[in-house]
């Protein structure tokens, strides 16, 4: 039995045998190695059995060496049912047409899902996985992973602090955080102007309040710049009144002050690089596990040295992911650049980088006025510097005033 297990997969035929004795054709088979089973006694002279489609071929050999006609009177299995399938053309067309239509609709996108965040934001990120390719209609195997779409959002929003990308079937799911800007707790009611850093002095706009310390002078953190509490003193010739009191009030203004700062840097001397030329050829696969069967793009770029990104997207049909990956591939040409740079140079670059990191701690409403190499030296190739920054910005600070003093 274990000999004719998946016969109807290979295929089989009933073979009617006519002559003296037909029983004996089949055991000229038997005897040849050719399986049969299911023989049946018909008449006198005809006999029918089994036997596989592969050895259709030994058997007429076989009949050609006796005088038995041979007929075949039934053709069963997959071999012979796809031959009639095939025969009709429309249904064969109709069908394939239809596996390909709801596989294309299984990787497209239909729809694009964002929760968590406000209207504006939101239209925000729409708009930018549009400019990706994402919107209902894409094709989905081109696109990039989400984890790598997720790091473009953040990267491009700034308002974003977190957001979550997940592909479900033909939608897009997208959940946010939206960054909270944490702002200086706005000090009501009466207030001082203190000051934040030591500095000195080069401008005072004072708008509300009674100025403590002038243009020059030197303050410490700490130091009550503008104050207000208004101290009322009495002209000569009147008369004191019992009830004059220190009037408070929220004092209003900015201080400009010159402060100072030092950074320290470190430039290399020598350095290697590599950069994108902007030619490109792209290759697509279809995978199989480890396996990759080239689908289009043969043959390798002409390029010396190449950079490679792979996009390994699933595909899908209906809400069942196949055990099929839609591979692109990427070969973008790369040269090496090699820089050496001389002191000097090195100096220079280092001086604009410290001035940049500054600037970027500091705010754009500091100015740097000046800049000091107050320390260099040379060690392993690389420069290392200390700068002296001076740079004029706005010290003061509101800070309650306590009134129980």
């Amino acid at each position: 039995m274990k000999q004719i297990q998946g016969s109807f997969i290979t295929g089989y035929v009933t073979i009617l045998v006519k002559g003296h004795m037909p029983e004996l054709f089949f055991q000229k088979c038997v005897k040849q190695g050719i399986l049969v089973w299911d023989v049946k006694k018909v008449s006198q002279t005809s006999c029918q059995g089994n036997v596989k489609l592969q050895d259709i071929k030994l058997i007429k050999q076989l009949k050609r060496e006796t005088i038995y006609k041979l007929s075949f009177i039934h053709k069963k299995g997959s071999p012979f049912f796809l031959k009639r399938i095939i025969r009709k053309k429309e249904i064969v067309t109709g069908l394939l047409v239809s596996i390909l239509l709801i596989f294309l609709l299984s990787n497209i996108i239909w729809d694009v899902k964002v929760t968590g965040l406000p209207k504006d934001i939101e239209k925000k990120i729409v708009k930018q996985l549009d400019i990706y390719g994402i919107h209902p209609g894409s094709w989905s195997l081109t696109l990039e992973p989400p984890s790598v779409i997720q790091q473009k959002l953040v990267s491009d929003i700034p308002e974003l602090l977190w957001v979550g990308v997940n592909k479900k079937g033909t939608t897009y799911f997208l959940e946010g955080v939206e960054k909270s800007i944490v702002k200086e707790k706005e000090v009501k009611g009466p207030r001082n102007l203190v000051a934040t850093k030591k500095g000195v002095i080069q401008n005072m706009y004072v708008s509300k309040g009674l100025s403590k310390k002038h243009v020059n002078d030197y303050v410490e953190p700490g130091d009550i710049l503008v104050s207000g509490k208004l101290d009322f003193e009495e002209d000569a010739g009147k008369e004191e009144k019992d009830d004059d009191k220190p009037k408070l009030i929220a004092a209003e203004g900015e201080v400009i002050a010159k402060t100072w700062y030092e950074v320290s840097v470190t430039v290399p001397l020598h350095a290697n690089f590599e950069m994108l030329t902007g030619k490109n050829e792209k290759k697509y696969y279809l995978g199989f596990g480890d396996v990759k069967l080239p689908i289009w793009g043969f043959g390798d770029p002409e390029y010396k040295n190449i950079h490679e990104e792979v996009n390994d997207n699933p595909i899908h049909f209906l809400k069942w992911e196949l055990p099929i990956n839609f591979i692109e591939s990427k070969l973008s040409e790369k040269k090496y650049h090699k820089l050496d740079r001389t002191k000097k140079e090195a100096i220079q670059v280092g001086r604009k980088q410290a001035k940049n990191e500054l600037q970027l701690r500091l705010g754009p409403e500091a100015k740097i006025i000046s800049q000091k190499v107050l320390h260099e030296t040379t060690e392993r190739g690389k420069v290392k510097l200390t700068l002296y920054h001076t740079v004029e910005e706005n010290i003061a600070k509101a800070e309650p005033i306590n009134q129980g003093d």
